[in-house]
C-alpha cells in the first residue's frame, strides 16, 4: 500500500498550536513516520445521496411561492445548520476529509475544490449523546444552544370579584358614623337595625324575620350577637340595652345603666360590654341580676368602637376623643392608651393570627390605619388610606384584612398583611360604607351604607382552597328587600 506522499500535506492549511494539540490525540505515528488513523468512526458524507431528503433548492425558479421557500430554508437550516442556507446547488454537507486532519471540515464546491470551514452547529450524523433541554421554542425544531430558564410554577395572584353577588335594600338604614347596625351570627343569621326595628336575614334561605320594634320614641343604635349565635343584644337611643332570644323572637331582659345612646357592643363569652355617648363602658354579666358588674371610665367623648381580643383577655375601645384604649378583664382603668389618631376611632379589629396585634382606623381628618403590638406596647405601622376609615375586619382564614371607607371615596379595600399591599378596591356604594360584618365561614363580608343598601362580597378564600366560593348566601345577582 502506498504511503501518503508529502504532496498531500501541501494542501493542509496552517495549523495553530491548539489545532495541532487537538489533532494529535486522534492519531499515532508509525515507525516510518506516516500518519495512521485509529478506529474512531467518522462517517464520510461525500458519497451520500442527499437528494433522498427531497429538499429542493431554495433558489429554484420563480414559480415557488414565498411560504414554500421559507419552509425549505427552515428545514435546510435545521438539518444542516444555518451555514447551508442560501448557498444554491453547489453546497454539500460538511464532512471531515481523510486527506487532511486536525478537526477542520471541508465542503466541495461544484468545481471540485475544497472549501475549509469551522464545524457547523448541526445535528445530522452527529455521534454524540447530548442532553436536551425541555424548553419552549419559536422554532419547530429543538436546538441545543438555547439559554436555560427556570420553569417553576408561579402562583397567580388571587382574584377578588369586583362586584357584589347580592344586594339587599335596607330602607331607613341610618347614615351615622357612630352607630353599629349590622352583625352576622355564628348561625349564619344577619341582624340589621332599621329605624326603630331589628330584622333578621337568614343567609341559607334568604328568609327575613322582624325581631323587635322599639316604638316610635326610640331607635336602634347597635346590634351584637353572642358568640354562640343564640342571643342578640340591641342598644337603643334612650340608653337601654335589650337582650333577645333570636330563635324564639322573645325578649329576655332589658338592662339599664347608660344615660345616653349605646352605639357600640362587644361580647366575651357571657360578658357583654357596651359603649355609650355618656363616655362610659359598662360590663354586663348576663347571668347576674345586676345591670352591670363594672364601669370603665377613660374616654372624654362618645365611645364608638369596642372589640374583645380573640382570647377574651383584652378589650379595645375607641372614642370620639381620638383615643384608642386597651383594658383587661379586671381593670377599671386602661392599661394602654394611644393618642396617635387625629380623628374619631371607630374601626377596631384584633388579629386572629398573631397574639396582641391590634388594628385601628381614624376618621375623616386622620384617614390612617395603625397597627399596635399590645404585648410590647409598640406602634408597628401607619398606612394613610386617603379617606375616612369606618370599619376594619381581619380574615380568619388568611393573613389579610378588609377596611371600609367614607369621605371621600366610599370604597372597600382588601389588604395583605404585613406588606399592606392592596389586593382589591371595591366600589358600588354611593354613601359612606359605615357598616361591616363577616360571615361565619370567613369568606364573605356584608357592607351597609347610607344609600340604604346591603351588599355582599366574596373577598376572602376558604381555609382549604383559595378558589372555593362561599355558599353562605344566595348566589342571586338580583336585588331584594330586607323588610
Amino acid at each position: 500500500m502506498e504511503e501518503p506522499s508529502t504532496s498531500a500535506a501541501s494542501i493542509d492549511p496552517p495549523r495553530t498550536p491548539a489545532v495541532q494539540s487537538l489533532s494529535s490525540s486522534y492519531r499515532r505515528s508509525s515507525s516510518s513516520g506516516g500518519v495512521i488513523y485509529g478506529d474512531r468512526f467518522i462517517p464520510s458524507r461525500s458519497s451520500s445521496n442527499f437528494a433522498l431528503f427531497n429538499i429542493p433548492n431554495s433558489n429554484a425558479g420563480s414559480s415557488s411561492d414565498d411560504s414554500h421557500c421559507a419552509y425549505t430554508n427552515l428545514l435546510r437550516s435545521a438539518l444542516f445548520g444555518p451555514e447551508c442556507v442560501n448557498r444554491g446547488n453547489g453546497f454539500q454537507p460538511l464532512t471531515p476529509d481523510k486527506a487532511v486532519s486536525g478537526g477542520r471540515f471541508a465542503s466541495r464546491r461544484s468545481d471540485g475544490n475544497l472549501l475549509w470551514e469551522s464545524p457547523p452547529n448541526c445535528n445530522i450524523f452527529k455521534f454524540k449523546t447530548e442532553k436536551r433541554k425541555s424548553l419552549p421554542s419559536l422554532s419547530p425544531f429543538g436546538f441545543d444552544d438555547q439559554i436555560p430558564v427556570c420553569h417553576s410554577a408561579v402562583k397567580a395572584p388571587r382574584k377578588v370579584p369586583r362586584s357584589p353577588y347580592k344586594v339587599l335594600d335596607a330602607p331607613a338604614l341610618q347614615d351615622d358614623f357612630y352607630l353599629n347596625l349590622v352583625d352576622w351570627s355564628s348561625h349564619n343569621v344577619l341582624a340589621v337595625g332599621l329605624g326603630n326595628c331589628v330584622y333578621l336575614w337568614h343567609a341559607s334561605s334568604s328568609k327575613v324575620v322582624k325581631l323587635c320594634d322599639l316604638g316610635a320614641g326610640d331607635t336602634v343604635c347597635s346590634v351584637g350577637w353572642s358568640p354562640r349565635g343564640t342571643h342578640l343584644a340591641v342598644g337603643s337611643s334612650n340608653g337601654k340595652l335589650q337582650l333577645w332570644d333570636a330563635s324564639r323572637c322573645k325578649s329576655i331582659r332589658t338592662i339599664e345603666g347608660h344615660r345616653l345612646r349605646i352605639g357600640a357592643l362587644a361580647w366575651s363569652s357571657s360578658l357583654l360590654s357596651s359603649g355609650s355617648r355618656d363616655k362610659s363602658i359598662l360590663q354586663h354579666d348576663i347571668r347576674a341580676n345586676e345591670d352591670f358588674v363594672s364601669k370603665l371610665n377613660g374616654h372624654k367623648s362618645e365611645v364608638c368602637g369596642l372589640k374583645w381580643s380573640c382570647d377574651n383577655r383584652e378589650l379595645a375601645s375607641g372614642g370620639n376623643d381620638n383615643k384608642l384604649m386597651v383594658w383587661n378583664q379586671h381593670s377599671t382603668q386602661p392599661i394602654l392608651k394611644y393618642s396617635e389618631h387625629t380623628a374619631a376611632v371607630k374601626a377596631i379589629s384584633w388579629s386572629p393570627h398573631l397574639h396582641g396585634l391590634l388594628a385601628s382606623g381614624g376618621g375623616t381628618v386622620d384617614r390612617c390605619i395603625r397597627f399596635w403590638n399590645t404585648t410590647t406596647n409598640t406602634h408597628l405601622n401607619c398606612i394613610d388610606t386617603g379617606s375616612q376609615v369606618c370599619n376594619l375586619a381581619w380574615s380568619k382564614n388568611v393573613n389579610e384584612l378588609v377596611s371600609t371607607h367614607g369621605y371621600s371615596q366610599n370604597q372597600i379595600i382588601v389588604w395583605r398583611y404585613p406588606t399592606m399591599s392592596k389586593l382589591a378596591t371595591l366600589t358600588g356604594h354611593t354613601f359612606r360604607v359605615l357598616y361591616l360584618a363577616v360571615s361565619p365561614d370567613g369568606q364573605t363580608i356584608v357592607t351597609g351604607a347610607g344609600d340604604e343598601t346591603l351588599r355582599f362580597w366574596n373577598v376572602f378564600p376558604s381555609p382549604k382552597s383559595q378558589n372555593t366560593e362561599s355558599d353562605t348566601g344566595a348566589s342571586s345577582l338580583g336585588r331584594s328587600q330586607i323588610r
